[in-house]
């Protein structure tokens, strides 16, 4: 076998390998990825890296700043009807495809409603909900032509709401609401967005060295940016590093400017000077597949939220920073009245560890289901992290359920999706990320008709809670939603585990690095010495 010194340098051999040790340019920033990217098309995107990967080479009306402060990107000039429902937005007049095409007002209009039109099967094609017509769009009972938005001139915007969206701003900086060049995605047909070589984008960066499935890839400085004299960077060498002791072992050899840590990693250096923890609007859950007859019944559900020690998973098997949800929302995501939802959600609804509920529970699905005892397979991803906490799931399940036994399956990333599309899973171990500031981007995913419902598990009260809110506005929608939440808890569709923290070391000459909570990394401004 194997010494864990030798495993740590191959680790690092194979790391080097794949990276490359060329000389770099002048101004170039070597970066990790836990994951590989899925996708270039905005409409597509359902993961964090692809997500990533667009948020800095496509560009949209607006972008994340530190702490998710909504900033300005291709407007100009913004202005909102009185009754809230029509904006106009004056774009950059000089904006430029990476082609050398102009970006007009008509790019947002044949991106906004291809990602509508039913037939584009958009992974994010929700939302657009709130837009004019897009329900009726994305229900086949009207043309995409008639969704609310339009191309007033070259450079004029406009966009008509059914009702007011609070969220808009923070709503549009969603990959699948940035602008397309018509050409470019009609020219490659299916296959846009599949490589980087079939890919046009509009953002400070050009995805490079992308084959559609390799790890290594570059972000590069785009000549035809509009405000390209702000991006410094010359490019950035990205590398999907699963294991944290590979790419900790890059950091140290001064391969990677930055690496992600794990649970034992961040313990011990959480006083180095290059640490960085970073707060994330995302939810890591157990999601269980309804069509399958044991996990349909309710009371085996509950048994398995009881039976999970969520204070001693963040606390002790994670220890990173990440946080017990009191709610399916996370922390800070959305406030009203300087309450924060899940906090008030927490108060009213809550299932935490509790060893004699979760057998009384089990021993009450059992009886309902004729079985004696309970077998169950646990998915996740082959990261270091979620292997990890799918060992202590396994162990937690089978300490405290008598007659239980769990078998976990980690695989990639993209076929751990692929799985999930398919229903071909039992119960997985998945998170979600905030798409904008608001509870309704994690409680819509669990709406009877969302894409994102892979459990297919359905409740018509709360299909009905969802839509009342969209009608209503202030304190009585913060109730509505509250409300949706706590039948959320009641009938563990989902059981949250953790919102995550993200630790780091960044090397200190790495300045200007932009991250939001919701959105992640920001590359315009950053600099290298």
């Amino acid at each position: 076998m194997m010494t864990k010194i030798a495993k740590t340098l191959l680790s690092l051999t194979l790391g080097l390998a794949l990276f490359g040790t060329s000389a770099q340019a002048k101004q170039t920033l070597r970066w990790s990825e836990p994951s590989e990217i899925q996708t270039l098309d905005p409409a597509l995107s359902v993961d964090t890296t692809s997500s990533e990967m667009m948020r800095n080479s496509y560009e949209g009306l607006y972008r994340f700043e530190n702490n998710g402060q909504v900033k300005k990107a291709l407007v100009k000039k913004e202005t909102l009807s009185a009754d809230g429902l029509t904006y106009t937005f004056t774009l950059q007049k000089n904006a430029k495809w990476s082609n050398g095409d102009r970006v007009t007002a008509k790019d947002f209009v044949y991106s906004w409603q291809r990602a509508v039109d039913p037939n584009t099967k958009a992974s994010n094609a929700q939302l657009f909900d709130g837009i004019k017509n897009a329900a009726a769009i994305m229900a086949g009972k009207k043309a995409p032509t008639e969704l609310g938005v339009s191309a007033v001139s070259d450079h004029t915007l406009k966009v008509e709401l059914e009702k007011p969206l609070p969220y808009f701003r923070s709503l549009v900086v969603a990959p699948i609401f940035s602008p397309l060049d018509q050409k470019a995605v009609e020219k490659y047909g299916k296959d846009y967005g599949t490589s980087a070589a079939k890919t046009v984008t509009n953002g400070p960066f050009n995805v490079k060295g992308w084959t559609g499935s390799n790890q290594k890839w570059q972000l590069g400085k785009n000549k035809h940016y509009w405000d390209k004299k702000q991006v410094k960077l010359d490019q950035i060498d990205f590398l999907v590093t699963k294991s944290t002791a590979t790419s900790y072992n890059m950091f140290q050899s001064g391969q990677l400017d930055k690496t992600d840590l794990s649970q034992d990693q961040a313990r011990q250096l959480r006083t180095n000077k290059e640490f960085i923890a970073r707060k994330q609007a995302r939810m890591q859950y157990l999601q269980f597949n309804t069509q399958n007859l044991v996990l349909k019944n309710l009371n085996v559900r509950k048994a398995l939220a009881y039976a999970i020690d969520r204070k001693q998973l963040v606390n002790s098997i994670l220890a990173d920073g990440s946080l017990r949800p009191k709610s399916f929302v996370p922390y800070d995501l959305m406030t009203y009245n300087a309450k924060d939802f899940a906090k008030v959600s927490g108060t009213k609804a809550k299932i935490s560890f509790d060893r004699k509920k979760a057998q009384h529970y089990l021993k009450l699905g059992l009886k309902e289901l004729g079985k004696d005892e309970l077998e169950l397979q646990l998915l996740g991803d082959d990261d270091d992290i979620s292997k990890k906490v799918n060992e202590y799931l396994q162990s937690q399940l089978e300490e405290n359920l008598p007659h239980t036994k769990v078998t976990t399956v980690n695989i990639n990333k993209k076929s751990r999706i692929e799985r999930m599309k398919k229903g071909e899973f039992e119960v997985v171990l998945t998170g979600w990320g905030a798409d904008y500031q608001d509870a309704t981007s994690f409680l819509d995913l669990l709406r009877s008709d969302s894409p994102y419902n892979f459990g297919k598990w359905q409740n018509p009260d709360y299909d009905k809670l969802l839509t009342s809110a969209k009608e209503q506005t202030g304190q009585k929608r913060f109730l509505t939603l509250l409300k949706a939440d706590e039948l959320l808890t009641a009938e563990q569709a989902v059981t949250p585990l953790y919102q995550p923290a993200l630790a780091t070391l960044l090397k200190k000459d790495v300045k200007h690095v932009i991250y939001a909570p919701i959105g992640g990394y920001n590359f315009k401004n950053v600099t290298v010495k």
